[in-house]
């Protein structure tokens, strides 16, 4: 009997056919779908990332992903709930169920993982940390910040990568730790820090955004880190992770197969064998998730591929005016990669 399940195995292995078989059940899974929506941790206010107006209407490329998850999940990106955390707060707020799923600019970290119990499910903007001064201040490069004081958020792995970078160098700093955003940015824009740290694009927020005086801040070149942000999950939950992984992977994948939200109707038509799996057409991809066959058709169409959100969210269009950088495809020179879809 096992040589006969051997030989299955080892016949399977050599197709690459799998038979089509339901997702199991999972907690956080049927939780999402008995309360009728998505809850995400997003930022308090980052331009670009995840940022609420007047009107209470949030946006952002973090704010995109949450929504495409609800349109997998409902057929309606508009079943969400956002709540805003700080960098201490989303942790907390994920580990104790207040929220299902995080999509704040979150840095994907070993410890993250073992530590805080937590599943990285992909990449959705590749990142590194810099410093923001003021350009009165003549500073052209970190290595001029010796014995600087230095506005950081705790509780980040921007914190760790500061202490670890000037001891590298052999200089020395003065943190200003304030955790709320909006505090932190009225700390140093009344000079009571030399510089500010976070992950560049989030420089880019705030001096776009948040920090008035076109012009008056410079990003200095270097970056001292790598830091992958994505989305985070709870250990435990094999099927709630799939999904978020799989739904920014098909974003990502629309992208290099050219499915956008301006032509997925048309799309949809395509007698591409490949094509006509993603988007449902053929089925099979809807069941072994657990939810709708038409789950990526309803992502791209409400939400749009990983390109559309960038461009939409911080691209060069936007004030951002971020390239694509390591977040263009692979076949663009980038790092953006999804799981093949078979």
């Amino acid at each position: 009997m096992f040589f006969k399940r051997l030989a299955a195995a080892a016949a399977i292995a050599v197709s690459g056919a799998l038979p089509a078989l339901p997702a199991s059940a999972g907690q956080t899974f049927d939780a999402v779908k008995a309360k009728g929506y998505v809850q995400c941790a997003v930022n308090t206010g980052l331009a670009g990332f995840s940022f609420a107006d007047t009107q209470g209407k949030w946006t952002g490329l973090d704010v995109d992903l949450c929504k495409a998850f609800a349109a997998a999940m409902f057929g309606d990106a508009e079943k969400v709930k956002f709540i805003p955390t700080t960098a201490q707060q989303r942790f907390v707020a994920l580990q104790s169920g207040e929220v299902d799923v995080i999509t704040r600019n979150a840095t994907q970290t070993l410890l993250r993982d073992t530590q805080l119990g937590f599943n990285s499910a992909g990449v959705n903007f590749y990142d590194g940390q810099g410093f923001l001064v003021p350009a009165k201040s003549g500073i052209k490069s970190a290595k001029e910040l010796n014995g600087a004081t230095i506005c950081v958020q705790p509780g980040t792995t921007t914190e760790l990568n500061l202490a670890d970078y000037f001891r590298k160098n052999k200089m020395t700093f003065k943190p200003v730790l304030i955790e709320k955003l909006d505090e932190l940015l009225q700390a140093y824009a009344a000079g009571r820090c030399d510089a500010y740290t976070t992950d560049s694009s989030g420089l880019a927020a705030v001096r776009a955004g948040q920090l008035s005086g076109k012009g008056e801040h410079v990003i200095l070149p270097e970056r001292i880190s790598k830091e992958p942000l994505g989305p985070l999950v709870r250990h435990g939950d094999d099927q709630w992770f799939d999904l978020v992984r799989f739904v920014l992977d098909g974003m990502i994948e629309a992208e290099e197969l050219g499915i956008s939200q301006a032509n997925v109707d048309e799309m949809a038509k395509s007698d591409d064998p490949v094509i006509k799996r993603f988007l449902g057409v053929t089925p099979g991809y809807g069941k072994a998730m657990g939810v709708d066959e038409k789950w990526m058709y309803n992502v791209i169409k409400q939400v749009g591929n990983y390109g559309d959100s960038f461009e939409r969210n911080v691209g060069r269009n936007t004030p951002l005016k971020l390239d694509r950088g390591l977040n263009a495809l692979w076949t663009n020179g980038g790092l953006m990669y999804a799981i093949p879809f078979r």
